[in-house]
């Protein structure tokens, strides 16, 4: 067959029958020798001064150094995380006094500024909308479940998710021009290749740290479908801005639970949340390595990975793309979410059925799954009820704590969600009987459960598959409800 006669099929079945038998270091040969070529041209037409390495080439030894590379790696990323949580305690502070807490700011500009709040400035919006309401003589239950509901359900997102998101991004950000995420990519890479999965997915990982939702959307950088799709399904594995409050919150309670709390509670939660973030990613890697081999199996691609030099940071453009594109995005898609599933967190709290509120049932209908797997049914039904944001799990268990009998706390308000310090938290658990192994069961299942509803809405729209939307959204449940069966059954046989 002459060359004019071959049609396009030809051409694409030649391809791949060469394909076949060129082996996956093919292309990493072939780069290489087109450099060392390209060093060799160079080397006998142009000559330099002998001023001994660039700074930057310095850099580059040492960033990317297989053994110095990872631990500056892991220095900076935690450097990055603990900027994050430190950083938002006081933001939050600001926007739970302006959006939620009684007495409004006050507290606030007393602990921070130190300045006393006139009484009658001392109000939150949530206690003026109360006041509206009541001035427009609104039903009573109309007034709990616009204001206790929906309203009180997006301004917590609002104030939790938004100061973490604010801090995380411009820091990401400001990595990404400097040119040092393409060096991560770079240490990681050999561990992506042999999990089948794609070097780029360590900047979607990264990406998810802050927010699974922008993860899940940065996987657009990757050009094969097959790995695009497998780093989409891992990315929850990477515990987001949005649990690491609760992370924190448990490792508080187990230094004080296990150790008396005191100089230990701080570290003790660091640790939590440096764990989990580890066994995280190693998760990943594994189901990575599964996907690729079982339902995603296929040719892995390969990508010549060129580093940028280092730059300037433009400051202008890095406020923009991390407020603007990240942060406002996903926090609009998150309000969205939480606004109808408000009405369903008042209603399990405030609806009544044979005067006991419908949670109370659902709770006792999950107990048995929840024993199994070392939790309860109360953590459950937060779980299911708290999907639009992984933020108000904390406050949604301790809402339903108080629904339980004997467990009216005049200190608390009943029927709404409600926050509490790591000392009463612990005090509440410690009422329920929860102990060490219902802590590490619950960090199981922080790390292993779906995704939450601006994740699930962002993978529909990244993959617009309700195939794949489905096995990314209930795998992890799957893995975390085996994994909390296991744990508590081996927990239990060696009790």
């Amino acid at each position: 067959m002459s060359e004019q006669s071959l049609t396009p099929r030809d051409y694409l079945s030649q391809i791949d029958s060469l394909r076949q038998g060129i082996d996956d270091s093919f292309r990493d040969e072939l780069v290489g020798e087109i450099y060392t070529h390209a060093t060799m041209v160079t080397d006998a037409t142009v000559t330099e001064k002998d001023k001994g390495p660039a700074w930057d080439e310095k850099l580059d030894w040492l960033l990317t150094h297989p053994i110095w590379g990872w631990p500056l790696m892991i220095f900076i990323f935690a450097g990055v995380f603990w900027l994050t949580v430190a950083g938002a305690n006081v933001p939050s502070a600001f926007l739970a006094g302006l959006l939620i807490e009684e007495g409004g700011l006050r507290e606030w500009m007393s602990e921070y500024i130190g300045w006393a709040m006139p009484a009658g400035l001392s109000y939150s919006l949530y206690e003026l909308l109360h006041m509206l309401m009541a001035w427009v003589h609104s039903p009573v239950w109309l007034d709990s479940l616009l204001v206790d509901g929906v309203y009180l359900c997006v301004a917590w997102v609002v104030s939790v998710m938004l100061p973490p998101m604010a801090i995380f991004f411009p820091l990401f950000t400001l990595l990404e021009d400097l040119g040092y995420l393409p060096r991560i990519a770079f240490n990681m890479d050999p561990l992506f290749k042999k999990s089948g999965a794609h070097g780029k997915q360590a900047l979607t990982m990264a990406m998810g740290f802050g927010c699974n939702a922008a993860g899940v959307t940065a996987c657009r950088i990757i050009d094969s479908p097959r790995e695009k799709l497998i780093a989409i399904i891992t990315n929850n594995f990477m515990i987001c801005n949005g649990r690491f409050p609760t992370v924190i919150a448990i490792g508080a309670i187990i230094a004080s639970t296990q150790l008396g709390g005191g100089a230990w509670a701080g570290t003790v939660a660091a640790l939590t949340v440096i764990a989990v973030v580890g066994i995280g990613v190693v998760v990943m890697f594994g189901v990575n390595f599964v996907l690729s081999r079982s339902v995603l199996r296929g040719q892995s691609s390969t990508f010549t990975l060129e580093l940028p030099p280092y730059r300037k940071p433009a400051i202008l453009r890095i406020i923009y793309t991390s407020l603007i594109d990240r942060t406002m995005f996903v926090l609009a898609r998150a309000c969205v979410v939480a606004a109808p599933a408000g009405i369903a967190i008042w209603a399990v709290a405030n609806i009544n059925v044979a005067d006991h509120p419908i949670g109370l049932y659902i709770m006792n209908f999950l107990e048995p799954l929840g024993w199994l797997m070392g939790l309860s049914g109360v953590i459950l039904l937060a779980y299911i009820i708290a999907i639009p944001a992984n933020e108000i799990v904390v406050p949604t268990v301790v809402m339903l704590i108080l629904l339980l009998p004997g467990m009216a706390d005049t200190s608390l308000e009943a029927g709404r969600m409600v926050e509490v310090g790591n000392d009463q938290l612990a005090q509440l658990f410690a009422a329920q009987g929860w102990n060490l192994m219902t802590c590490v069961c619950f960090l199981t299942f922080v790390l292993l459960h779906n995704p939450c509803g601006t994740t699930i809405w962002t993978i529909w729209k990244e993959t617009n598959s309700l195939k794949w939307t489905t096995v990314a959204t209930l795998m992890p449940v799957v893995m975390g409800i085996t994994a909390c069966i296991l744990i508590a059954a081996t927990w239990r046989l060696l009790a």
